[in-house]
Parts: C-alpha cells; sequence; structure tokens
C-alpha cells in the first residue's frame, strides 16, 4: 500500500504533517481522485465517507488551492507505436540566459520529449524522451538536439521495460523528529 493510501484510511491521522492545509478527508479525496478522476460527486461523497454539499466544497477549493491542476487519461503509448523510451543526460558547453533558453525551448517543442528536468551534478538536464525505434531516436537527435549547438555531452540509456511508473504523487512522508 503506497503512503497516499496509508495516510489516507488512518483514521488516527488527521492532518498532514508535511502541509498542516491538508486534513485526512482531504488527503482521501485526492487519492479517489488520483486512482479514478472520472468519479461522479455521488461516487467521490460515497467513497470518502461525506456527504455531497461538504465533499463538493473541498473538491473545489483542492481545485482552487491548485492542488489539483488538471484531469488526465493515462495512454498507452506502445500502442501509439512510441515503444522505446531512452532517458537521455546532457550537459551544456555554455550557461548563459540565452543558452539555456534556446535548450530548452527546443526540447519543450519536440513531441518526443515527455519530461525535461534542470538537474545538479554533471549533467545539466535530463530528459525522458518516448520514440518508435532506434531510427526515430537518432532522427531525434539529428533534428531536434543537435541544431542547438551547445551540447558537450550527452548520454542515453535504454530502459529495457517500466517496473514502476506513479502517475501520481502522494503526500509527503512524515518527517521522523530529530534526536
Amino acid at each position: 500500500m503506497t503512503f497516499a493510501a496509508n495516510f489516507a484510511n488512518n483514521p488516527r491521522v488527521t492532518q498532514n504533517p508535511a502541509n498542516p492545509d491538508l486534513d485526512a478527508l482531504d488527503q482521501r479525496i485526492l487519492a479517489a481522485l488520483q486512482r479514478n478522476c472520472r468519479l461522479t460527486l455521488a461516487e467521490l461523497s460515497d467513497e470518502v465517507g461525506l456527504s455531497q454539499s461538504p465533499c463538493l466544497r473541498r473538491w473545489r477549493r483542492l481545485e482552487e488551492e491548485g492542488y489539483i491542476t488538471g484531469y488526465t487519461a493515462q495512454v498507452d503509448r506502445r500502442k501509439l507505436g512510441r515503444k522505446m523510451m531512452a532517458l537521455v543526460e546532457i550537459k551544456l558547453g555554455i550557461h548563459s540566459d540565452d543558452a539555456i533558453e534556446k535548450f530548452e525551448r527546443a526540447v519543450s517543442q519536440a513531441p518526443q520529449v515527455q519530461e525535461c528536468f534542470l538537474m545538479t551534478g554533471q549533467r545539466d538536464y535530463m530528459l525522458r524522451v518516448l520514440v518508435d525505434d532506434l531510427e526515430d531516436y537518432d532522427a531525434f537527435v539529428k533534428t531536434v538536439l543537435r541544431p542547438v549547438g551547445n551540447i558537450t555531452s550527452m548520454e542515453t540509456a535504454f530502459a529495457l521495460r517500466e517496473v514502476e511508473m506513479r502517475r501520481a504523487p502522494g503526500p509527503a512522508p512524515t518527517r521522523r523528529a530529530r534526536s
């Protein structure tokens, strides 16, 4: 069971220690919607144990306060032909604002790039890229990355299989008090 599920189903927990503005009912609402965002208000109310009016108020507040940022369908990338996932580490040669903006603009416009992270450590960026095959990846490198012109090193690893893919984050784990 995930931390989110443990937290949401624990009647002794009334508040999220990482965010005191979320109580156990809010957390149960978030967990239920993460499992199935197509729940009706009646179904959600039943699942979290609230009548519909207070459940709707909480749901709307969670949206208004930005805890819920959208609702999406989870699509099987393989059925769309995107059979390969590459994790690409990139180091830039120049770190000026213009150079960074050029790189970030190029990758944000590339449909193959699912995620891009600015990193600490030896590399500057980590990309999660979905492609059909090695030939498609080669075309991505030639048409998207090389034209940026500021990449001094690039290391790519291809995922053999997905072991765990969480699409919904749970709350932060509780922190232990320091002795």
